[in-house]
């Protein structure tokens, strides 16, 4: 197993849903992997590479699309009230229904890099959330983070006087 010692290797147990199992083992057959744990480490590695490139105050442009179901109001309200949370971060969303009460959300991002994760990680702590997944580039927008970090603190003293 990508030649590491099996005293380097360290055992997980994890739980999933039926379904996500029966999908997993249909990816690991057409990769032609001997196992999903080769599977499931390959997609850990992945994350962590992700999680690791981006420097905390690097500003960075992306998307984050979530997939969650929408069988209470309870999820749209929590993502709202998230997303309101992040409103120096969230440029734009996109929503759409999609069959079996589930529906797909893109989020235009930008901000420094610690921000945005901060902000895939509590969308993700969201109950119903089933998938989401945060893509950033050191390209950016124009600096409307910096523009509205500005404007922001003009409203504030504004509302001061």
């Amino acid at each position: 197993m990508n030649g590491e010692a099996p005293s380097q290797l360290a055992r997980l147990s994890l739980s999933m849903p039926a379904e996500l199992l029966a999908r997993l083992d249909a990816m690991v057959a057409r990769r032609s992997l001997p196992s999903r744990s080769q599977m499931i480490a390959e997609l850990i590695r992945h994350e962590l590479a992700e999680h690791r490139d981006a420097g905390d105050e690097d500003v960075r442009a992306g998307a984050i699309t979530l997939i969650y179901r929408t069988d209470s109001g309870r999820v749209r309200q929590s993502l709202a009230l998230t997303q309101q949370a992040f409103l120096m971060e969230v440029i734009s969303s996109q929503h759409v229904f999609l069959e079996d009460d589930q529906s797909l959300e893109v989020l235009l991002v930008q901000g420094p890099s610690h921000r945005l994760q901060s902000l895939c990680d509590e969308l993700r702590r969201i109950r119903g959330v089933q998938q989401i997944k945060l893509v950033t580039t050191t390209a950016l927008l124009p600096p409307l983070h910096a523009y509205g970090a500005a404007l922001l603190r003009l409203a504030q003293i504004g509302d001061t006087e």
